[in-house]
């Protein structure tokens, strides 16, 4: 057998993949935990570059609990950042966990993100793409610190969308070392067998996953 990785790659959904990217699996973190690391690492990673987020910023993440969400924000806090989360009540404590304070979202959001950060905020990213940029780019002084992976309109309101192009592939590594040093959990709500795909993508559409959902084409 050769060596055990974890990565990214394209058509991934099989039995059999190339990966593109890849960094090696520890020992601590399981086969479904590995799968599903890589991509919410590195679109988290890449859209922090964006928003250069470092030591002693004041970063929101709406969505926080999500897969990319919640790789953002633990990334986000081993930088040095203080992250404001927001999430569903049910999710507060688990945003706690990862070292953001949690908020709810919707109507409100501004007044509750300010009561939280006084001092004001740095940048805010949004995973969740639910028409919230009107109200996320009222928290910052410019609009292009706001940065979306979800909403193709950001544009319109000066913020910014990342989606691919220079990939933090580096990510993978980091997480991996956060992991090994208790920093970095991965969330896993539900595994499907490969046969439920579909169902699979269905819930997470609707937008209420902790973490992230996984295919399981083994139990080997």
């Amino acid at each position: 057998m050769g060596d055990a990785v974890l990565g990214l790659g394209s058509a991934t959904a099989a039995e059999l993949a190339v990966l593109t990217d890849f960094t090696s699996k520890p020992e601590g973190l399981s086969w479904v935990e590995a799968a599903a690391l890589p991509l919410g690492a590195e679109t988290g990673a890449r859209a922090l570059d964006l928003l250069g987020v470092g030591q002693g910023m004041t970063l929101v993440v709406e969505g926080a609990a999500g897969g990319v969400g919640s790789a953002a924000v633990q990334l986000a806090v081993a930088r040095g950042a203080t992250v404001i989360g927001t999430a569903s009540e049910r999710n507060h404590d688990y945003l706690r966990r990862l070292g953001a304070g949690p908020t709810t979202y919707g109507e409100g959001l501004v007044e509750r993100v300010r009561e939280l950060a006084p001092g004001g905020v740095d940048a805010v990213l949004d995973t969740a793409g639910k028409g919230s940029l009107p109200q996320l780019v009222q928290l910052v002084d410019d609009p292009a610190q706001v940065v979306s992976i979800a909403d193709f309109s950001a544009p319109e309101l000066g913020a910014r969308v990342t989606s691919g192009g220079q990939r933090a592939t580096y990510a993978l590594a980091e997480a991996v070392r956060l992991h090994s040093e208790g920093r970095y959990t991965v969330e896993v709500e539900r595994t499907f067998p490969l046969a439920e795909g579909a169902e699979a993508h269905r819930l997470g559409e609707e937008g209420h996953v902790r973490g992230k959902l996984v295919l399981v084409v083994s139990e080997d």
